[in-house]
C-alpha cells in the first residue's frame, strides 16, 4: 500500500483550516496545519509535503513570502495561493513568484478539489527536460534558458504569453508546456484567432445554441468547451477585434461561457497560453488591444530567441530536417556542402525555423548527387546579396528607390531585433530619435 500523499495547510482563521482538513481528509490526504509563516516553516524543515495550501494575510508574513521560502528550498512542492475575493493583483504577484494556482474567499470546495488533483499530479522538477530535448533542437545558450523556463512553466496555472516572430516555434513551445504539466492527458486545443471571421468569432469561441442564427442547424460547443479541463492556445491573440477581448476577457475572469442564444452560463476549466508575432505592448499604447486583458494573458511573458539568435542550432536542425526528408525512402538523408551550412548561418532567416525547412526541403528536391550545394539553397534571391554588399546593378532601374528600400530593410530589421522600441533601434543604427522618427514617417513605417 502506497503512502498517503501530504498536504501542509497554512491559515491562521480556524474555521478555514477545519474545512480545507476535512475536505482532503475525504480525498484520503494527510494534512498538517500551521496558524502562521514561522509554524509553516518549521513544518518544512521537519516533514516532506507534496502541496501547500496557504492564505495570503498570514499574522507574521505573506503568503508570498512562503512561495518564495519554498521556490528556493523545497521547489519540488507546488504552492496554492488562498486569496479574498477580488484580489487579483496579489494572486497574479504569487503566480509570477512562482505559485502553482490561486484560490479566492470563499474557497469554492469543487474547484478546491480539481487543484489538489491536479496540483499532485505534476512531474518532479525536470522530469520532463529530455523530453523537451528531443523536441525542442539546439544547444545554444537560448535554447538551454528556453528549454529551463518551460519546465518550470509547465509546474504552473499561470497564463502565459509566448512572444517571439513568425516560424520561431511558438505553437511547439506551448504544447510542451501543456504536455509536461499537470494537463497532459486533456486536450490542447490550438486556434489562430487571425483565421477567424468576426462575425463568427463569438460562436466560435462559446458555441451556439440550435436556432441562434441562421445556418445554426444543431448546438455546438465552442472551443473553450472543447478545451475544458486542458488547455486553450491563443495564437495571433493580438489580431482579436475589440468587441471579442471584451468577451475573453469575462471569460477568463468568471472562468465561465454562455454559448450564442444561450441563456446559462457553463463552468470552465481552461489554462490559458497566447502568443502573437506582434508588440502587445506597442498594440496596447495604439489602443488596439485592451489593457485589461494584455494584463490577464501576460502574467508571465516567454520569449522564444529568433533563428539568428542561435546560429550555432543551425547545423543540428538541417541534419533533423535532412534525416526526416529521408525517413522512410530507405535511401541515406542528403548532405549538406560546408560551404552550404557556412552560407545558411549568414543568412538572417526572416521567417526563422519554418524557413529553414522550406529551404532545406526545396534543396533537397532540386539537389544533386544527395548533396546540397550553397546554390542550391538560392540565398542570393532573397536578402543574401544585399547582406552581403554585393547588389546586382542590371537590377537596379532607379537609384534612389533601391536606397530607400535598403533603409526600410534596415530600419525594420533595427525594430524587429529591439522588438519595435524605437529609441532602442535609433540607438542602434546611431541615429538621433528624431532622425528616426523622420525616416519612420517619410518611409511610410509610423
Amino acid at each position: 500500500m502506497s503512502p498517503r500523499q501530504k498536504v501542509l495547510i497554512v491559515d491562521d482563521e480556524p474555521d478555514i483550516r477545519e474545512l480545507l482538513e476535512i475536505t482532503l481528509g475525504r480525498m484520503k490526504l494527510d494534512t498538517f496545519s500551521a496558524r502562521n509563516l514561522g509554524e509553516a516553516q518549521a513544518l518544512l524543515a521537519r516533514e516532506s509535503f507534496d502541496l501547500c495550501l496557504t492564505d495570503m494575510r498570514l499574522p507574521d508574513g505573506t503568503g508570498l513570502e512562503l512561495v518564495q521560502h519554498i521556490q528556493q528550498r523545497y521547489a519540488q512542492v507546488p504552492v496554492a495561493m488562498i486569496t479574498a475575493y477580488g484580489s487579483l493583483e496579489t494572486a497574479i504577484n504569487a503566480l509570477k513568484a512562482g505559485a502553482f494556482d490561486f484560490l479566492t474567499k470563499p474557497v469554492d470546495l469543487t474547484r478546491l478539489r480539481e487543484l489538489v488533483t491536479s496540483a499532485l499530479r505534476l512531474p518532479a522538477p525536470g522530469g520532463a527536460s529530455t523530453a523537451i530535448d528531443r523536441r525542442l533542437l539546439g544547444d545554444s545558450l537560448p535554447m538551454r534558458s528556453l528549454r529551463k523556463q518551460i519546465d518550470k512553466l509547465a509546474r504552473s496555472q499561470a497564463p502565459v504569453y509566448i512572444s517571439g516572430e513568425s516560424g520561431s516555434g511558438k505553437e511547439l513551445v506551448a504544447r510542451l508546456i501543456h504536455e509536461q504539466g499537470p494537463r497532459a492527458n486533456r486536450p490542447f486545443v490550438p486556434v489562430n484567432c487571425g483565421a477567424i471571421p468576426s462575425e463568427l468569432m463569438e460562436s466560435e469561441f462559446f458555441g451556439h445554441r440550435k436556432g441562434s442564427f441562421s445556418g445554426a442547424i444543431e448546438d455546438k460547443p465552442g472551443l473553450f468547451q472543447a478545451a475544458h479541463g486542458g488547455t486553450l492556445f491563443l495564437d495571433e491573440v493580438a489580431d482579436l477585434p475589440l468587441a471579442m477581448q471584451v468577451k475573453l476577457l469575462r471569460a477568463i475572469q468568471e472562468k465561465a461561457v454562455r454559448s450564442v442564444g444561450g441563456q446559462q452560463e457553463t463552468v470552465v476549466d481552461v489554462r490559458i497560453l497566447c502568443a502573437t508575432h506582434k508588440d502587445l505592448d506597442a498594440e496596447v499604447s495604439a489602443e488596439r488591444f485592451r489593457q485589461d486583458l494584455y494584463y490577464r494573458l501576460n502574467v508571465i511573458e516567454l520569449r522564444v530567441p529568433p533563428l539568428r539568435e542561435r546560429r550555432d542550432d543551425i547545423e543540428t536542425l538541417a541534419s533533423h530536417v535532412l534525416k526526416r526528408l529521408a525517413a522512410g525512402t530507405g535511401q541515406p538523408a542528403t548532405k549538406l556542402h560546408p560551404l552550404a551550412l557556412d552560407a545558411l548561418k549568414s543568412y538572417r532567416f526572416p521567417g526563422n525555423v519554418r524557413e529553414l525547412e522550406n529551404m532545406l526541403e526545396r534543396a533537397h528536391t532540386l539537389c544533386e548527387n544527395k548533396q546540397i550545394e550553397a546554390s542550391d539553397l538560392r540565398l542570393a534571391d532573397g536578402n543574401c546579396a544585399a547582406e552581403a554588399g554585393v547588389p546586382d546593378l542590371t537590377r537596379i532601374d532607379n537609384l534612389e528607390d533601391y536606397l530607400e528600400n535598403v533603409e526600410r530593410k534596415l530600419i525594420l530589421q533595427a525594430l524587429e531585433e529591439t522588438r519595435w522600441n524605437r529609441t532602442a533601434a535609433a540607438q542602434r543604427l546611431n541615429l538621433s530619435f528624431r532622425s528616426m522618427r523622420y525616416r519612420l514617417k517619410k518611409l511610410g513605417l509610423d
